[in-house]
Parts: C-alpha cells; sequence; structure tokens
C-alpha cells in the first residue's frame, strides 16, 4: 500500500478506520486489475487505470460509504443515487456487520461494466 491512502485511514476514529480498512480489503481483492490512489483526499479505487469507485465519510452522518464511479449503470434498491446523475452510494453502518455478500455483488456488477467494454478501459 503507498502510503497516501494508509495515512488516510490511520487518521480515522474508529470505529470507521477499521470498517473502512475492511472495505478496503473487499474491494482490492475483487479483481487483480484494482489499484488504490488517493484522490481528492479519498481513497479511491482503479480498474486498469479508470475510476471505478471511492470509500468516503458521509460529512453529515461522519459514516463511511462506497461510491460507485459507474452507479447509474448498476441496478441494486441499496445504492442512492441522490441528485447525481452518474454516481450512486452505498451507506455503511460501522456499528453493524458489513452486508459483505450485498457489497461484493455491487462491485461484481461493476466490474462487469469495465470488463465487458460498456466502460472502456486501457489494457
Amino acid at each position: 500500500m503507498s502510503q497516501e491512502p494508509h495515512n488516510y485511514y490511520l487518521k480515522k476514529e474508529e470505529p470507521n478506520k477499521s470498517c473502512l480498512l475492511v472495505l478496503r480489503d473487499i474491494i482490492l481483492e475483487q479483481d487483480e486489475n484494482i489499484s488504490e490512489s488517493l484522490k481528492w483526499n479519498s481513497p479511491c479505487f482503479s480498474y486498469k487505470n479508470k475510476m471505478f469507485c471511492f470509500l468516503m465519510i458521509d460529512k453529515k452522518l461522519k459514516e463511511p460509504y462506497i461510491l460507485m464511479v459507474e452507479g447509474a449503470r448498476i441496478d441494486f434498491p441499496e445504492l442512492d443515487q441522490g441528485t447525481r446523475t452518474r454516481m450512486k452510494v452505498l451507506n455503511i453502518d460501522p456499528n453493524t456487520d458489513l452486508p459483505i455478500d450485498l457489497i461484493e455483488n455491487i462491485l461484481q456488477s461493476a466490474l462487469d461494466l469495465y470488463r465487458n467494454g460498456v466502460i472502456k478501459t486501457k489494457n
């Protein structure tokens, strides 16, 4: 892990710190072509150098969420689009067990957009 994203996690308070670190592992385990960087002061995960998702903290709720860059192209009732046109978020309660199956299903559905060429990537 490069130093920049690592520092992001270490600066967070519990239970958000542990929650974000587990979410990070879940995301990185989905595909060997996923890489992590820091963009806009948040961990950004890319698939073959195309932005895929972010881990962020909601400013009002002070709880983590996964921001799916191409969220509008995948259909899960748990994803909230709000006023966004392209992206959707999955809010995470750091005080409860993570819905790992749901998170993995959402990530795999989004990854399929990249793998199947719906979202163009550089090989």
